[in-house]
């Protein structure tokens, strides 16, 4: 199961994607003093690919026409329905590019499509619950992810509230040792 915003968690594999679980109701709409209420919603990659009579693969290659964060732009000219309709009617982005000459796949398709299909991933962590580093965080999401950093730092302090408090509560476990 994933939560987040981005529809690309079901390519990676998903079951399950909740979307609009941390926002308050409301969303500003982009460059507009306009807000749109918001409620949390579940979608399921089983729904998703039922609905639209694809299989997994071929949900990979309607995102990656459409544009995800590996091939951001997509393919000029061709939005959702125009995708769907080719993915529908040939199968693949291969087979759309032997039917129509002028259709360039990226260079890199394959390579996409594996990172959607076999993720490098790793099961050598460990998690280590502590207060944040404030401004290693801004770092991060501000000047490499381009976020805003008054809504960093209010949602960091947020964060260090609910830690100081969680962190004093005692559970059952403690007192077990574990």
């Amino acid at each position: 199961m994933g939560v987040s915003q981005d529809f690309d968690s079901i390519l990676f594999g998903a079951k399950r994607l909740v979307r609009n679980l941390a926002i308050s109701g409301r969303r500003k709409l982009p460059m507009r003093e306009a807000f749109v209420q918001v409620d949390p919603e579940t979608l399921t990659m089983d729904d998703a690919l039922r609905e639209l009579q694809l299989t997994r693969e071929q949900l990979i290659d309607l995102g990656i026409l459409i544009g995800t964060d590996f091939n951001p732009d997509g393919f000029k000219g061709i939005g959702p329905k125009t995708a769907l309709k080719l993915i529908k009617q040939h199968g693949s982005i291969d087979s759309i590019a032997r039917s129509k000459p002028e259709f360039q796949p990226p260079a890199e398709l394959e390579r996409i499509r594996s990172i959607f299909l076999k993720p490098e991933v790793t099961s050598n962590y460990a998690l280590q619950w502590r207060e944040p580093d404030v401004d290693r965080l801004v770092e991060f999401l501000c000047g490499d992810r381009d976020f805003s950093e008054e809504r960093v730092r209010t949602a960091v302090a947020k964060a260090k509230t609910g830690f100081v408090q969680e962190t004093g509560k005692k559970t059952l476990e403690s007192f077990f040792g574990s």
